[in-house]
């Protein structure tokens, strides 16, 4: 067997970019020590790795891991704790969950009936991926099993059911158009419920450190106008922006009907399949209560579906796209955990805060988060970037005479919207992308555009529908 191919002009930019910064050591800024500028230079060339492709990301991040030790900017002891990582596990474990679905067939009954009351058209199906996330929103804290463990079978069973799939080129048929939605679906839910995803429940906590108490249903009043116009419009910007190819189905029930007759009542497996998807979606939703993370409700599910048969051990070793997740993500949360630790964000939040000392309140809210939005870059976890940079936003902004309250929201609600900038962005992120329904020119592209709606919307109408309704 003759050498892969590798794209070794891809490699140009990143060792390029990642020379430069390193080379720059004599200047960096004071307070940042010599290790700390290295891994931003290593982490940076690693992004921009993922961006030209020389390798698919699970070994360009492989790369930037080896060299992370090999020049020792982190001992291997120390390094390998990236792959105990929660997140990158739960998405693996939503991916066997998927697996479950279809080799069982459940997923396809499933897809089969919405088909049949949502699926004249194309767009109906994709509102109907939403109001499935947004029912489960509130009482599913971890976004990432929402996004993949309950709505991505889904999804798959969908595309399946009109042929659409990346293996064979056919993903715009149908598939690329719902997963889209999915994601931006699930920024949005996230954003209106304090209890949609981890990272809020971290802001809550920080804000009242500094005095800012944010309740339930403060959160909910606060992110309610700006979600329902969101939640309105991205189905159909998605539709017009990134089109299915199959826009009407005109004999969708009579197939859908048609074809739930062939597979005649619901086999023992997929009874056994829907109790266990029941289980992990109550323990999601009261996991908060219990103390049980999503992790370990993933793992639970998945073995049940061994231990009933549902699943063999040779089917979670072929699940090939789990352990991709794991490998990559894993390594990019590690990268990014290590610039924090090193003291590189906390340089950058201090940075911020003196350049924006004298302005306006509100041109500084404004100038807060943007610069909070787009430094997301930086980050492969929307709770890590909360855990480095929201106090001292929060802080910075409180000095300057903006309202705690109206301070505190808006970065909350830009929490879940910086989701929408690259493919590492947060769990559900990475575990959509990875499907391979949307290349990732079109994701960093759409996602631009879309996250300056969620601008737009999140700030603009927040502010002006916050004071409306008397939160500051």
């Amino acid at each position: 067997m003759g050498l892969s191919k590798v794209n070794y002009k891809g490699f140009i930019w990143p060792v390029l970019v990642g020379v430069i910064i390193w080379l720059c050591t004599p200047v960096r800024p004071v307070g940042i020590s010599v290790v700390a500028w290295h891994l931003l230079a290593l982490f940076i060339a690693t992004i921009v790795g993922c961006i030209t492709q020389p390798l698919p990301i699970a070994g360009v991040a492989l790369i930037g891991f080896t060299l992370t030790v090999l020049l020792g900017i982190a001992p291997m002891k120390e390094a390998v704790v990236a792959f105990g990582n929660s997140t990158p596990w739960t998405i693996a474990m939503a991916y066997l969950i998927a697996r479950g679905f279809i080799k069982t067939g459940l997923g396809n009954r499933v897809a089969l009936l919405f088909v049949r009351y949502f699926g004249k058209k194309s767009i109906g199906l994709g509102y109907a991926l939403m109001g499935i996330d947004l029912v489960t929103a509130p009482a599913t804290p971890s976004n990432t099993a929402r996004a993949s463990g309950i709505v991505l079978p889904i999804i798959d069973a969908l595309s399946n059911t009109f042929h659409s799939s990346p293996k064979d080129g056919t993903e715009r048929k149908m598939g690329s158009y719902l997963l889209f939605t999915e994601f931006h679906v699930n920024i949005i839910t996230s954003a209106m419920f304090m209890t949609a995803m981890a990272p809020n429940i971290v802001a809550v906590g920080l804000a009242k450190e500094l005095g800012v108490n944010i309740t339930w249903i403060s959160w909910f009043l606060a992110a309610l106008l700006p979600g329902v116009i969101l939640l309105a419009l991205i189905p159909w910007i998605i539709y017009k922006m990134y089109p299915p190819e199959i826009k009407k189905t005109p004999d969708a029930r009579q197939l859908a009907d048609s074809q739930l007759a062939e597979m005649g009542p619901m086999k023992l497996s997929e009874k056994l399949m829907l109790v266990i998807f029941a289980i992990a979606i109550v323990l999601w939703m009261i996991s908060s209560f219990i103390g049980m993370d999503a992790m370990t409700v993933a793992f639970i599910a998945v073995a049940l579906m061994l231990l009933t048969g549902i699943l063999t051990t040779k089917d979670v070793l072929n699940e090939t796209g789990a352990w991709n997740v794991v490998l990559w993500f894993s390594i990019l949360i590690f990268l990014a955990g290590e610039l924090n630790k090193l003291g590189i964000i906390p340089w950058f939040s201090k940075t911020v805060s003196h350049s924006l000392s004298g302005m306006n309140w509100f041109v500084i809210m404004i100038a807060l988060v943007l610069i909070y939005f787009y430094s997301h870059y930086l980050f492969a976890s929307g709770t890590a970037q909360v855990t480095a940079m929201f106090s001292g936003f929060l802080g910075v902004a409180i000095s300057a005479g903006v309202p705690p309250f109206l301070a505190a929201m808006l970065l909350s609600l830009t929490a879940a919207a910086y989701s929408s900038t690259t493919h590492y962005a947060n769990g559900p992120a990475s575990a959509l992308f990875s499907t391979g329904y949307v290349k990732q020119s079109d994701w960093w592209r759409m996602n631009f555009i879309l996250g300056l709606l969620y601008l737009v919307v999140f700030i603009g109408i927040g502010t002006v529908w916050m004071k409306v309704i008397g939160l500051w």
